[in-house]
């Protein structure tokens, strides 16, 4: 029953965060992005890219696109990681419609304090497009974050990236910022667009994978500890009791020659602060190190991703 409940609690989780991100990056896109007609990356950027040229509102690209990238990720990512793809993209396209439109309802009746944009959405730092770029990218890259890291995407590239990630050693915004910088090109060809929406498109391109990564990285960050203490046993049996796991070593001081036990643990840095309350309870004397972790891979932490080598005929055969 208690597995149960904490299963329904991590989804309830799960989709609350997902939308929590869904909404950064739409308020990102329509607050700093399509006042400017910069052109971000994505399903997003080509549906932006349409907005400018033959005013399509940008969520319907967005929606019909990614009906078709749903059938790739449904058969490579399974159902499971396909659910919340298709309650972010459902989700996503309200949002990003709702958005715009609240947007430019009120730029327009509040024209007398900002510059309305050809598309008829407020520009919220007026004539500062740099600044706006800057803004919009980090609160896009955050609200990514936030999404990937609670098991959901965004569709469109994001599909791709995570296909490409879940087999090979390569982060979510190296994937992302290499899909997108053909769609940032494209949006050159139309003739509202200069060098200079382009140069701010690969700004945002950069700031927005750099953000993703940093927010994924941040909830993902390890550390090690190596723990001295004659209450092994009881130290042990506390962090243990929340499900993390301990190894103990065998150990020599060379000063006295007398044996002692190491624990070692791996666990997740948000959890540094419970371990040392664990510890002190237990002795307040226990020498601990602590150090960070550059990847930990296996059970309760991140999967190994880089495929083994298959064995040759010539070597099954000896074998």
């Amino acid at each position: 029953m208690i597995q149960i409940k904490s299963s329904y609690y991590q989804e309830f989780r799960d989709y609350l965060f997902i939308t929590v991100g869904l909404m950064m990056y739409a308020v990102g896109v329509n607050a700093f992005q399509l006042p400017y007609q910069i052109t971000g990356g994505g399903v997003a950027g080509i549906g932006a890219i349409l907005f400018y040229g033959f005013n399509i509102p940008q969520a319907y690209t967005f929606f019909v696109i990614n009906i078709f990238l749903l059938i790739l990720a449904i058969k490579t990512l399974g159902w499971k990681f396909c659910v919340k793809t298709i309650y972010a993209v459902v989700a996503l396209t309200f949002i990003l419609e709702a958005c715009r439109q609240g947007f430019a309802a009120y730029g327009a009746s509040h024209a007398d304090e900002f510059v309305l944009s050809p598309n008829g959405m407020p520009q919220i730092v007026k004539n500062d497009a740099f600044m706006s770029t800057i803004l919009g990218a980090a609160i896009e890259g955050i609200g990514l974050g936030i999404v990937f890291l609670n098991n959901g995407s965004t569709g469109g590239t994001d599909i791709i990236a995570a296909i490409v990630n879940k087999y090979r050693d390569i982060t979510l915004g190296q994937v992302i910022m290499l899909i997108d910088i053909l769609i940032i090109s494209s949006s050159g060809l139309l003739p509202s667009i200069g060098i200079s929406q382009m140069l701010y498109g690969y700004t945002t391109l950069i700031i927005t994978s750099f953000m993703l990564d940093y927010v994924i990285d941040r909830g993902r960050q390890s550390v090690q500890f190596f723990i001295f203490s004659k209450k092994y046993a009881e130290i042990a049996d506390a962090i243990t009791s929340t499900g993390r796991g301990v190894t103990m070593l065998d150990g020599e001081g060379w000063y006295t020659h007398t044996s002692r036990k190491v624990l070692v643990v791996l666990a997740k840095k948000r959890e540094s602060t419970s371990i040392f309350r664990f510890i002190k309870s237990v002795d307040p004397d226990a020498f601990v190190s602590q150090s960070k972790v550059i990847g930990v891979f296996g059970q309760g932490f991140d999967r190994i991703k880089v495929k083994a080598e298959k064995k040759s005929k010539e070597q099954t055969q000896k074998a």
